[in-house]
């Protein structure tokens, strides 16, 4: 019934983005590149909270992948001959995500194999350190642009491709985390050892954990690649992966809904600062610290109760 009910769901929000495509050209080019920075934030959010909110990981290299999938995925774009047939040209972009996505899966698993023994903050440091890695190795190869950065990529992205991603996105990590499967990546965040006595095998939630969402995160980098149309390593520095950090932070590590709605408020937040230009950043950072000390477990989560507490005690 679960499954029916989101596949309706689904199917509702591919009619509603091809819908509103139509009437794309009656938007204004700025709050249409908002809305589509939106959607590739919250696709980026919800991959990082799979890993982080719902495995227990802490991951701060999640830009790496991004930057991996949007490579990947322009390089095959760069190399195909798009035809008049819009048919022909849904199947390259297609293409083209899947393996940007698949590519940023196969570097996490690479990552993900060694490096998810560890935990807290050195595997925090292990993947910021990933990141890095990756930007500096594409800045310096040339056939990728190097430092200059990489030219010539379609502009294939739109509204249909990025919200119809971002409802397949939420649908399958909502499918999976309410799954029989999907509780053994709750079990390992509650309690690690007491999930290993039950037979659950920790390193293996925490790697498909970090596949499935370096693969969302590869997808992301791919679709941002085709709408901005040039890339270069320093659109996925660090300060990227800190970005998609305090969206997942914000909202509430392990609430589906709380990251969609950060990701959201921090897409456009920036935006609406920028009438005060030369202290954005001031005003926007000095609006996180505030509510990180008023709402530490996250700005959309619901805080427990005074009843709910004492029913929790009485139960231990």
């Amino acid at each position: 019934m679960r499954l029916h009910k989101s596949g309706l769901m689904l199917i509702a929000a591919i009619v509603t983005g091809f819908a509103i495509s139509r009437f794309e050209h009656l938007i204004n080019p700025y709050y249409y590149q908002v809305l589509i920075y939106i959607g590739i934030n919250i696709i980026l959010a919800s991959s990082l909270n799979l890993i982080n909110g719902f495995a227990g990981q802490f991951s701060l290299g999640h830009a790496g992948f991004m930057a991996v999938g949007a490579y990947t995925s322009a390089v095959v774009t760069s190399q195909l001959h798009f035809a008049s047939s819009s048919m022909l040209n849904t199947a390259a972009f297609s293409l083209a995500l899947l393996l940007g996505g698949i590519v940023a899966a196969i570097f996490g698993l690479l990552v993900g194999i060694p490096s998810l023994r560890l935990k807290g903050d050195y595997l925090a440091i292990t993947t910021l350190g990933f990141g890095e890695i990756i930007r500096v190795i594409v800045q310096n190869l040339d056939f990728l642009g190097g430092a200059r950065g990489f030219t010539g990529i379609p502009k294939l992205t739109n509204f249909v491709w990025v919200f119809s991603t971002v409802a397949i996105v939420i649908l399958l990590v909502s499918n999976l985390i309410n799954s029989t499967y999907g509780k053994s990546f709750l079990a390992v965040r509650d309690d690690e050892l007491a999930a290993e006595t039950i037979g659950i095998s920790s390193t293996r939630v925490k790697v498909i954990a970090f596949v499935t969402g370096a693969f969302f995160a590869g997808v992301a980098g791919a679709l941002y690649a085709h709408f901005v149309t040039y890339i270069n390593p320093a659109q996925f520095s660090f300060l990227k992966s800190f970005e998609i950090v305090v969206m997942v932070i914000i909202g509430g590590m392990g609430s589906i809904f709380g990251v969609i709605l950060s990701a959201i408020l921090l897409t456009i937040l920036p935006e609406m600062l920028r009438s005060v230009a030369q202290y954005r950043m001031v005003v926007y950072s000095l609006l996180l610290i505030v509510i990180m000390i008023t709402r530490p477990r996250g700005l959309f989560v619901r805080t427990r109760t005074a009843k709910q507490s004492v029913a929790l005690k009485t139960l231990r």
